[in-house]
């Protein structure tokens, strides 16, 4: 039987960036958007707030872009501070690289198991689908799904105890898939 898992955010992340006013490295957003124009050319920030000091930041969005080819649904959930457009862009490696920021998913995220019953069974297919592109080890999620510790889960995984097609130790953010055995 195949149990589905879900990985989603409970926040937005925060943003790896070196503030400069107390040198702190982190700042937050609460999806606060600003648009300027100047004659037919508008430029888009992301604001977000240094966690030490309250320093506001802009992140670029757009930067000296016609009018005409902004979409309007853009457009107007930037202007309306809409926290999901904050969520999708700051997922986009082009706005993240174009700022040199990095994302901090510390504590941003849950693992959603459903109701499922976690006794041992014959074999137990798992499948892990991300709802966002947050970077987990599967040996934390294996172990935060069957209550598990973090070495107990890799002792299981050195004794083929659990196998998947991707490798388990590292960092991943697409779905995947593993079967636990008894």
């Amino acid at each position: 039987m195949l149990e589905n898992w879900v990985v989603e955010p409970v926040r937005l992340p925060l943003i790896r960036r070196r503030c400069h006013d107390c040198a702190s490295e982190t700042f937050r957003t609460s999806g606060k958007f600003r648009v300027n124009a100047n004659h037919k050319l508008l430029d888009v920030w992301l604001l977000a707030l240094c966690t030490a000091c309250g320093e506001t930041t802009k992140l670029t969005v757009m930067e000296r872009v016609n009018v005409r080819s902004v979409r309007s649904d853009l457009l107007d959930r930037a202007h309306d501070n809409d926290p999901g457009l904050a969520a999708e862009l700051l997922q986009d490696s082009v706005v993240r690289r174009r700022n040199r920021i990095a994302l901090d998913w510390d504590n941003a995220w849950r693992l959603d198991t459903g109701e499922s019953d976690h006794a041992d069974r014959e074999v137990r297919d798992v499948s892990v689908r991300f709802t966002a592109q947050i970077p987990v080890r599967p040996v934390r999620l294996i172990a935060e799904g069957c209550g598990l510790s973090r070495s107990e889960v890799e002792r299981l995984i050195a004794d083929g105890k659990i196998v998947s097609a991707i490798r388990l130790s590292g960092k991943v953010s697409n779905d995947f898939t593993f079967t636990l055995k008894p």
